[in-house]
């Protein structure tokens, strides 16, 4: 009997894909996310580790970043059907690494959801692109997922009302996380969505961004009223949300720019700085090293304004 089990289990997972066993998450009045897990994306996550938030604006849904793939987005929507059964009429993407907007194709295919987004993922994008995930997941995983560009590329600050919500969307003006990274926020309900800038409950990736745009940024998310934060990555939402990014930064920047005064080359700086005070951190083995080199590639030449 076991083993009949077992064997229809597999056969189900086999037919119907990955299973994300979705639960929303309440953050806020009107606000649910369904939070990633700290880890690296992999076929035993579904690459789902990022934070994908649904927004209920009066007759419809606003989402802030559509998730790794057409199946999670189709599962988070099934999930959220059950607590209000409203279309997606929105899709606001923070910035263009894959994990926040491979989902889009379930949005525009079912709703025609708006999609608005920074300017890199229409630009550096084609429909023939793929990404990482997917690479990770395979052909059955990523079934109908395909590249959907943004109907509104959002270059400067831009307002908008959709039901009963206001919502700012505010494109950084230095390169932070990436080249092109929107934060969103709520001024009626005091929220900030900071996409991948904020990362909590584990470090941060910064492969593709900039130790010092990342500190700037962090002031204009501070310059904001704000009681909760949605980060890209991690559960903390209350007043500590971006503590966490704002300790690491800090720290990296100050130890990285005095490993350099003392002399210290790029063969020997992820030896000197090892940044150990965060390595009970998820993901610390996995992307401090590299967080420590580019930080020595961008800082080598550094002079303070």
């Amino acid at each position: 009997m076991f083993k009949k089990i077992s064997l229809t289990l597999i056969l189900s997972i086999y037919a119907f894909g990955f299973d994300y066993n979705l639960k929303p998450q309440k953050v806020s009045e009107d606000i649910w996310c369904f939070f990633g897990k700290t880890e690296v994306p992999s076929k035993e996550n579904g690459g789902f580790m990022s934070n994908s938030c649904y927004i209920k604006a009066d007759n419809s849904y606003v989402l802030i970043d559509s998730g790794t793939n057409y199946q999670f987005a189709s599962q988070a929507y099934d999930a959220m059907k059950k607590i209000n059964n409203l279309k997606v009429s929105t899709v606001i993407i923070t910035h263009e690494h894959d994990d926040h907007w491979m989902g889009n194709s379930f949005y525009k295919d079912k709703f025609n959801a708006k999609i608005y987004a920074p300017k890199s993922i229409n630009q550096n994008y084609t429909s023939e692109s793929k990404p990482r995930i997917f690479e990770i997941l395979d052909e059955k995983e990523m079934k109908n997922t395909k590249i959907i560009k943004a109907d509104v590329v959002v270059d400067s600050e831009t307002e908008i009302k959709v039901g009963n919500k206001n919502f700012k969307i505010i494109p950084m003006q230095e390169k932070a996380h990436t080249s092109n990274d929107l934060i969103i926020y709520l001024p009626n309900q005091k929220v900030m969505f900071s996409g991948d800038i904020v990362m909590n409950g584990r470090i941060t990736s910064n492969r593709d961004g900039s130790v010092i745009g990342t500190l700037k940024s962090l002031e204009v998310i501070n310059s904001y009223d704000w009681d909760t934060l949605i980060a890209g990555h991690g559960t903390n939402t209350g007043k500590t949300a971006l503590d966490h990014t704002k300790n690491y930064f800090s720290l990296l920047k100050t130890r990285v720019l005095d490993a350099i005064e003392s002399g210290v080359t790029a063969d020997d700086i992820t030896k000197t700085v090892t940044m150990d005070d965060f390595k009970h951190i998820d993901m610390f083995d996995e992307l401090n090293s590299r967080n420590v080199f580019d930080a020595f590639r961008e800082l080598e030449f550094y002079e303070e304004n």
